[in-house]
């Protein structure tokens, strides 16, 4: 987590309470896929934030981002409620899709297929 401490600060804050807000989906944006927050990197002036998210049993991930793309405001206005005490301005929200696990696991799967002789 490259930044200052207090991007850092910024960033867990906001990735502690968009897990929260994600998990106690009430509005059905998520169709019941199990979706976490990866990581949160916010930009210096902390007026937008990054928020790369994890859909391991998602059938479509794009179409899951598209929805949640299309319930940003009503993402960031929860958001909002929650920090607006601890924050000046609400940063605005870009979702990505986190593809480390599936790049780990194509990692490991080449791996596994090696055909390394025994030494002698």
């Amino acid at each position: 987590m490259a930044g200052t401490t207090r991007q850092q600060k910024f960033a867990r804050l906001i990735h502690k309470e968009l897990s929260d807000i994600l998990q106690r989906d009430k509005r059905g944006i998520l169709d019941n896929a199990f979706i976490t927050v990866a990581d949160v990197k916010v930009s210096p002036d902390l007026s937008v934030a990054r928020i790369y998210l994890s859909m391991m049993l998602a059938e479509n991930k794009n179409a899951i981002l598209e929805k949640i793309n299309t319930r940003k405001k009503e993402i960031r206005k929860a958001l909002g409620d929650r920090i607006r005490n601890q924050a000046r301005i609400i940063p605005e929200l870009i979702f990505y899709i986190d593809e480390v696990e599936e790049q780990a696991q194509r990692i490991e799967d080449i791996i596994r297929n090696l055909n390394i002789p025994p030494e002698k």
